[in-house]
C-alpha cells in the first residue's frame, strides 16, 4: 500500500522532495536497482491533462532514494489549488508499486 504525502508548494518556485523507498515487509531499504520510476499530478483523478513531475533514482541506487521535482515555470503555469499526485516505480521484470500517493496544494504567487 502507497504512503500518503500531502505537500502545500508556492505556484512559481521550485520544488524538490526526497522520498526513501522501503521494501514492502520490515524497514529494509529498497534496492532501487534496474527500476524506473514514474510521477504525474493531475486536477483530479479522472482527469485526462497531467503534469509529469520529475522523478529520478538518485546515486546509488541501494540507498533506495527517489528525487521528485517540479521547475519554478512548471509551478507558475499550474493554476493555484489542489492537485492529486502519485509515483510509481517498476521493476525490470514489469511489476509496478505505487510507492506514494497524496495531495499538493499550489499556492497563488504575487510576483510575477
Amino acid at each position: 500500500m502507497a504512503s500518503i504525502l500531502n505537500q502545500v508548494i508556492d505556484q512559481g518556485s521550485t520544488f524538490s522532495k526526497q522520498i526513501s523507498v522501503y521494501e514492502t515487509v520490515g524497514s529494509t531499504i529498497q534496492n532501487l536497482t534496474g527500476y524506473t520510476v514514474t510521477s504525474q499530478l493531475r486536477k483530479n483523478y479522472t482527469s485526462t491533462a497531467y503534469t509529469t513531475i520529475l522523478a529520478t533514482v538518485q546515486t546509488p541506487a541501494t540507498n533506495g532514494v527517489i528525487v521528485m521535482s517540479l521547475t519554478a515555470v512548471q509551478t507558475a503555469a499550474l493554476k493555484s489549488g489542489r492537485y492529486v499526485y502519485d509515483l510509481q516505480i517498476a521493476a525490470a521484470d514489469g511489476t509496478v508499486t505505487r510507492v506514494i500517493e497524496g495531495v499538493l496544494t499550489f499556492r497563488p504567487e504575487v510576483t510575477k
